[in-house]
């Protein structure tokens, strides 16, 4: 079995929160976070807890693996 080595979790909320033309003030009050938790993961610098994850894939209608996914490892 290979190995598998984790890259770092990235993500496209920041692309279909503008498709659904939310602000990150509106994304953040309906998922119920602070607005700088959508900054910082927007920014690549958070990555967020399944709930918020599940949150988002149903506020913005769309499937988790379009919203986030691993950046490639390479050695």
């Amino acid at each position: 079995m290979e190995n598998l080595k984790r890259g770092k979790v990235k993500n496209n909320v920041r692309y279909f929160r503008r498709l659904h033309d939310f602000t990150q003030e509106e994304l953040s009050d309906r998922i119920g976070v602070h607005r700088q938790t959508i900054v910082a993961l927007e920014k690549q610098k958070y990555e967020p807890s399944i709930g918020i994850v599940l949150m988002l894939s149903s506020v913005l209608n769309e499937p988790i693996d379009k919203l986030f996914f691993l950046e490639e490892k390479t050695d």
